[in-house]
């Protein structure tokens, strides 16, 4: 199961009244494949509008150069007036990373966006954040010093010469900063009062910024400076946090309105966690919370996980429980319905058909497999048993942790139920991926063969399709096998009760692999490369013998327990 790289783009348009202008700038970002469009958000006084799309590097690049494009097209600067500041028609467009990506990786796609952009299309661009390429050109105010209005003497200042792009003014598109940063959340936390005073003095204890210190009375007392004449503070408890109190007269409660501007430094449980020691040290208590906009799905694991421990509960359950744990730990459906299919950028971006077999009940997915399509066929069925028999073995692992009297033995038992989880999730995606296979091979069997061109053409591709359709089930059985340790020690140190549910997955596991094994050996009949044949029937053999020795050795154990 490959994991797919993902990052967020945000970048901010001069525009925020003209709804035409705003459209025609999304459209250009709606053309590209593999890229999603989240959220517009235009703004009338600031007039400017944000929009946030997320999707695989490549595309996303893409979809920002051809936004900024348009964006220089449509909109002229001379013209603009608005409450922000801003520097260009474009005026910030930052790249966050969201998943199985680097912050360097991250800033290495901002680099090439922004020479792109500033060698086609002529605009000055500046780096910034995590793609600066100087240290003092690394905050966004900074770079922006001046806006557009004094953006014409800026560049004639060679100490202001842009990154990327010409040292000349461009009076229509202004100039554009691009960066890398990392993802921002914005994150309230509900209190039981209506005092912003006293929520104010939760946000102090805990943002990163926190309070300025006086002598004497912490409230009246003269503010102390140092030598320069800047304010003395006190830290707060948490860094990369922003807060501050405010009321909300729509929900009636005040809240700690927070900026987690860094989540692998402070995590939203954390945040939530400080938050909730402050308030009741001050006489007050958490009530919920709630997340504005959207995260990515680790921060919501991490969560589920944190909260999972504290209650020495096993990890290793299903990704949708641990989401439910974190949801209600937190309180996020406190003020109003949380929906993770809505909240969580991964979420938003699957496809319905991305996965038609395994999103079916089990009543339609039999009915399709007996029907007269050629697929699914076992491969698939190898798969879908396979993760049928590790979700065995995690359901005695994660019954012994909770077992009364074995709390102490929580932990080991929750690392083979979170083993179990990544098995059982990799096998099901294997169920619909020997499937995809299968239509690979009849794909290229439809291709035309009249012209040699064609004939050649229609070779590589059936080899292509025919190697792949050898290696989803030779991965079936590679990922079935290593369920066989996890039955083992559920029958030899689980719950004994449970014990013909070890046996019955072990027993699954070997069906697996073994209905793999033969998916391998039929494919491997057509395929002409000798030495990838010889060598895979070789390691599929190999596999085979392990799972029939793992599995005698499981129904030994059984069959002694239960004479």
């Amino acid at each position: 199961m490959s994991a797919r790289k993902l990052i967020e783009c945000v970048p901010n348009f001069s525009e925020g009244v003209n709804t035409d202008i705003i459209k025609q700038i999304c459209a250009e970002i709606e053309t590209v494949s593999e890229v999603k469009l989240l959220d517009v958000d235009p703004g009338k006084a600031t007039n400017r509008t944000v929009v946030t799309f997320v999707g695989p590097p490549q595309s996303v690049c893409e979809a920002a150069f051809l936004a900024i494009k348009k964006a220089s097209e449509l909109i002229d600067m001379r013209q603009h007036k608005g409450e922000h500041p801003r520097m260009g028609a474009t005026d910030v467009c930052p790249l966050i990373p969201i998943a199985n990506i680097s912050m360097e990786e991250t800033a290495a796609f901002a680099h090439a966006l922004a020479s792109r952009v500033g060698n086609e299309l002529e605009i000055p661009i500046y780096m910034y954040e995590s793609a600066a390429t100087k240290a003092d050109r690394k905050n966004l105010s900074v770079v922006r010093s001046g806006e557009y209005e004094g953006l014409e003497n800026k560049l004639a200042d060679p100490a202001w010469a842009p990154d990327y792009g010409p040292a000349k003014f461009n009076a229509k598109a202004g100039a554009t900063a691009i960066g890398a940063r990392d993802f921002l959340v914005a994150y309230n936390v509900n209190l039981n009062t209506t005092s912003v005073r006293r929520a104010n003095a939760v946000a102090f204890d805990v943002r990163e910024n926190g309070r300025v210190k006086r002598e004497g009375n912490p409230v009246s007392g003269k503010i102390l400076r140092d030598a320069e004449g800047n304010a003395l503070r006190d830290p707060g408890t948490l860094k990369s946090v922003k807060a501050i109190g405010w009321f909300i007269e729509e929900y009636g409660i005040a809240q700690i309105s927070m900026n987690l501007t860094d989540i692998k430094v402070t995590s939203l449980h954390k945040a939530f966690e400080e938050v909730r020691a402050s308030a009741n040290k001050r006489g007050l208590r958490v009530t919920g919370s709630e997340l504005v906009g959207l995260v990515p799905k680790k921060v919501m694991i991490d969560a589920g996980k944190y909260f999972l421990t504290q209650q020495h509960r096993s990890l290793g359950i299903s990704e949708e429980q641990i989401i439910h744990i974190a949801v209600k730990s937190l309180g996020l459906d406190e003020l109003k319905p949380f929906d993770p299919k809505k909240k969580i950028i991964e979420y938003l971006l699957e496809e319905d058909n991305q996965r038609p077999l395994v999103n079916m009940t089990l009543t339609n997915f039999a009915n399709e497999t007996a029907s007269e399509s050629p697929a699914p066929g076992g491969g698939s069925i190898a798969a879908y048993v396979g993760a049928l028999g590790v979700a065995l073995g995690t359901m005695v692992a994660n019954l012994s942790a909770h077992k009364r009297g074995w709390d102490d033995k929580w932990e080991f038992y929750s690392e083979y139920a979170e083993k179990g989880q990544a098995l059982k999730d990799k096998l099901l995606f294997l169920v619909d991926e020997d499937t995809q296979a299968f239509n690979g091979i009849l794909n290229a069997i439809r291709m035309p063969k009249g012209t040699e061109e064609e004939k050649r053409a229609r070779k590589e591709a059936l080899s292509s399709a025919t190697r792949y359709a050898i290696n989803i089930p030779l991965d079936i059985m590679k990922t079935a096998v290593e369920a066989f340790p996890i039955c083992k020690m559920m029958a030899e140190k689980g719950l004994q009760a449970s014990l013909s549910d070890a046996a019955v997955g072990a027993f699954c596991a070997y069906t697996s692999v073994y209905g793999a094994y033969l998916n391998v050996m039929i494919n491997c009949k057509d395929y002409d490369d000798a030495d990838f044949v010889e060598n895979t029937i070789k390691e599929a053999k190999d596999i085979l013998s392990k799972a029939q020795s793992e599995r005698d050795v499981i129904l030994r154990t059984v069959e002694q327990v239960l004479q």
